[in-house]
């Protein structure tokens, strides 16, 4: 895991949820799949032509933009799929609960974090889907909050969701962690608006955090940590 600006003062934690609660790579692949399928079969082409064309945009996209990654949220708005379309897209067609199942470590971890900090989640689903994920891992009353892509409308990176977040939390954005598997989407945006950040390769570094806050947080001041 990687620190970034750590706050003097903690009070909330803001968790993405994909790739971050949990870690897996087959319901993440159907999640991308099954959105391409149904533009596809809109626009009377074909999965893999759209396919191609989606990594060849984001490809170009980075090259373009000092190698940062774009949402697939904002990139099928180019390819023509509305935040709207999109959103309801996902609440009919994200079945998390088929691939996840509850996560007793993670529950024990976040009702741990929780006597400390505000929680909180920031995600690109609709919060409809975030519901049903965090209820299929068992989490879902550890979380003060969930901003989805349908409260403000944007999808991340996009200031209005974190600090529509920290609004729910009652708290300073200088007191707040952004918590993501993805630097460009979920830490980059809120390090510019004066939160620290933690980038985690998937959930096994999320159990972490309570050893890693408790041990390591007095000594970090406003510099990045490696872990």
């Amino acid at each position: 895991m990687e620190w970034y600006n750590m706050p003097r003062t903690l009070r909330a934690l803001l968790f993405d949820m994909d790739g971050t609660l949990y870690t897996n790579g087959p319901y993440m692949a159907f999640q991308r799949r099954i959105l391409l399928e149904q533009l596809a079969q809109r626009q009377g082409t074909t999965f893999t032509a759209l396919d191609e064309a989606v990594q060849a945009y984001q490809n170009q996209w980075a090259q373009t933009h000092g190698g940062q990654t774009v949402s697939l949220s904002n990139t099928l708005v180019h390819f023509g799929l509305s935040i709207e379309a999109g959103i309801r897209l996902r609440e009919e067609l994200y079945e998390p609960e088929a691939y996840l199942q509850p996560d007793p470590l993670l529950r024990e971890t976040l009702r741990t974090l929780g006597t400390a900090y505000v929680l909180a989640v920031v995600t690109n689903n609709p919060v409809l889907v975030a519901q049903k994920t965090l209820s299929a891992l068992g989490v879902a009353d550890c979380f003060h909050g969930i901003v989805g892509l349908d409260t403000c409308g944007v999808s991340k990176p996009q200031a209005a969701p974190f600090l529509t977040a920290t609004e729910w939390c009652g708290v300073s954005p200088t007191d707040c962690v952004s918590v993501g598997d993805r630097y460009d989407i979920d830490i980059a945006l809120p390090l510019t608006l004066g939160m620290g950040g933690l980038l985690v390769a998937g959930v096994a570094e999320v159990y972490q955090l309570k050893e890693s806050l408790t041990a390591d947080l007095p000594l970090l001041g406003q510099h990045r940590y490696s872990g």
